[in-house]
């Protein structure tokens, strides 16, 4: 029984392995343009807030802090780690 699991996992595992892959090649791009985004973002936000426009400023630098790399690119790159995670424990599995 235990090796129909086996066999049943190892698709799995090569879907994981390519989509891991993929993933973390989109990440990487995605990560760069984002970075250069963000700094943009928040030197417009620093524009409006020094011009008076505080509200302007406020949304900015909200945008700013989501697109940076400690803002959505978190939760997307603790997702890819979580993917590879499983991945790991379906391996783990057929090898033993």
């Amino acid at each position: 029984m235990r090796t129909i699991g086996k066999i049943l996992a190892a698709p799995f595992v090569v879907v994981l392995t390519v989509l891991w892959a993929v993933l973390v090649f989109v990440f990487c791009w995605a990560q760069t343009v984002l970075n250069f985004a963000s700094g943009f973002v928040a030197l417009l936000a620093i524009i409006l807030l020094i011009t008076g426009q505080t509200t302007g400023g406020i949304v900015f630098a909200v945008v700013a802090f989501l697109i940076s790399p400690v803002g959505i690119p978190a939760i997307a790159e603790w997702l890819i780690d979580r993917l590879c995670d499983m991945n790991n424990a379906l391996k783990k599995f057929i090898a033993t």
